[in-house]
């Protein structure tokens, strides 16, 4: 029997168990907010709704359906930018490309996110 391959991370950090994995399949809880932004990255290319949801701020978080089903979508990469941790904040400026029907987009955001009682979320986002 052939050695099972292990999976890329989508985020570009690894392998999926020991990167984002960790924190969507195992409910270990992000330790800084470039790692809760890599994971809802990744949680985005596998329309995973429930983690997506959970790791927004409650008092941003929109109504409704936060992953768009948009046929043909697939995300082909994420590139950070900056960083920065102040204390109990953070910005993380990414850009994420992806592809919808072969047309290649690319979103530019500068993210803001919190701390509260240990965990990180993500708090809102400015499109640059």
């Amino acid at each position: 029997m052939a050695k099972k391959e292990k999976q890329a991370c989508p985020c570009g950090g690894g392998e999926y168990a020991s990167c984002c994995g960790r924190f969507i399949e195992q409910g270990v809880v992000p330790q800084t907010a470039l790692e809760l932004m890599r994971s809802r990255y990744t949680g985005y290319t596998q329309d995973n709704e429930a983690y997506v949801r959970m790791t927004w701020y409650p008092r941003t978080l929109p109504q409704g359906v936060l992953i768009a089903q948009e046929p043909n979508l697939k995300w082909i990469g994420l590139e950070v930018r900056k960083h920065q941790e102040n204390g109990d904040e953070a910005t993380v400026e990414f850009i994420a490309r992806y592809k919808i029907s072969g047309r290649a987009y690319k979103m530019h955001e500068v993210s803001r996110f919190v701390r509260e009682e240990g965990k990180w979320y993500y708090l809102d986002g400015q499109q640059q």
